[in-house]
């Protein structure tokens, strides 16, 4: 079974909060290849933009999108990165398509102050998550129903995964291959990308 990994990318994304992720489920790809080449994929990754249109990741690092929400098609992972997004919590569209996929979603996670994005979508309430370290008392400040927790490096509650920021969210998308594929492939996912592994 292929997985299709969901990536939301935005203006002011920071660049590894997704590229981290995209890194991981990539790199397991190919090393699921090398270890049973007849086998099927078990990632497909996409980047998902509100429209198709070249955008600006945090410090200028034009991206552009693969699909936006109406070519997304089906999404079994989504994650939504961090970064600055102020901007994306004020923008209904965005909001509601983050909770309409995750409805349909396996699995929806976060990196950083993606959580903030998850939160404001209601997907967070009476659940414990966390943030990057500097975003903790603004996502407890903003969203009380949420059970704030800090010095985590993610957070699995099932459907909803949330990590804290920037290399965490490699971490966290380890931990998601492990869990949808197995842990030797996570395990040999990391030595391939020569990332030593924070699993707590």
């Amino acid at each position: 079974m292929t997985r299709t990994i969901g990536i939301y990318v935005f203006d002011d994304v920071e660049v590894l909060d997704f590229a981290g992720p995209y890194e991981v489920f990539t790199c397991a790809t190919r090393m699921a290849a090398r270890l049973a080449p007849d086998a099927a994929a078990p990632f497909r990754v996409r980047t998902i933009g509100a429209t198709t249109e070249m955008l600006r990741a945090r410090a200028g690092l034009s991206v552009l999108p693969e699909a936006d929400f109406a070519g997304a098609g089906d999404i079994d992972v989504l994650i939504v990165p961090g970064g600055v997004v102020t901007n994306e919590q004020t923008k209904p569209d965005v909001i509601a398509w983050i909770a309409a996929t995750a409805a349909r979603s396996e699995l929806t996670a976060s990196v950083c102050t993606g959580a903030i994005l998850l939160a404001q979508a209601g997907l967070l309430d009476g659940q414990e998550a966390t943030t990057h370290w500097a975003d903790v008392e603004e996502l407890r400040a903003s969203f009380p129903l949420v059970r704030v927790l800090e010095q985590r490096r993610w957070i699995d509650n099932g459907a909803i995964v949330t990590s804290g920021g920037i290399s965490a969210g490699i971490d966290m998308s380890l931990h998601l291959v492990e869990r949808l594929a197995g842990r030797e492939l996570a395990l040999r996912t990391a030595h391939l990308m020569e990332y030593d592994w924070n699993e707590g």
